[in-house]
């Protein structure tokens, strides 16, 4: 449900700074989310990478496997926004589920217009049994479950209701970042959110929501 920052490191791959292994994953990061997965080639992300398809087979035994850990970045990039969160409001789950909120609803200003890229993946990857598709499905699975599990920390009467809805709300805003652009929708992501919250019953009357 968090949207892993895609950071363009061409720049980087350019100047060589980076060991063969991390050029690779630099640049077919960049490539994957840009132009997508199946568009883009082993012999193209060889190229940015300023190295060849040999050296790349070295360090990744196929293009899945290639994919596999540039999604596995993704989620990883995501599960850390959980973590600082939790470090930043170990006691107060509701302040933690707002920062949530607000973390996610700059998606827009953070990438270049193309969305999710764990979402773009799993609409390409549409074989179940592809290994890079389970990562996504686990990722997108856990997120919810912690959703549920701050909504109930927060004291709200129908968490996993709760949840739901606001996961629905995420993966469409950020969905309609690719078909309508950065003035749709999505644009109003965190007030629809907070209203959401505002408006759920909680165990606790005298916590309010907002």
């Amino acid at each position: 449900m968090v949207t892993a920052k895609v950071l363009i490191s061409n720049t980087v791959v350019k100047q060589g700074k980076l060991p063969p292994r991390e050029r690779i994953l630099a640049a077919a990061r960049e490539l994957f989310y840009r132009d997508g997965i199946r568009a883009v080639s082993v012999d193209t992300v060889a190229a940015a990478a300023q190295t060849n398809k040999m050296t790349l087979y070295r360090h990744f035994a196929s293009k899945d496997a290639l994919v596999s850990i540039y999604l596995r970045q993704l989620a990883a990039e995501g599960d850390s926004v959980w973590e600082t969160l939790r470090q930043e409001y170990p006691h107060d789950p509701q302040a933690r589920l707002l920062a949530l909120l607000r973390k996610v609803s700059q998606f827009g200003d953070e990438c270049s217009g193309r969305g999710c890229a764990l979402a773009n993946a799993a609409v390409e990857l549409a074989e179940r049994r592809h290994p890079a598709r389970k990562i996504i499905e686990t990722h997108k699975r856990q997120q919810r479950e912690r959703l549920v599990r701050l909504c109930r920390e927060a004291g709200y009467a129908r968490p996993q209701r709760l949840a739901d809805e606001i996961f629905l709300l995420l993966e469409g805003a950020r969905m309609s970042l690719q078909s309508v652009g950065r003035q749709g929708p999505g644009a109003h992501l965190f007030a629809m959110a907070s209203e959401l919250l505002a408006a759920a019953s909680r165990r606790h009357s005298k916590t309010r929501a907002i």
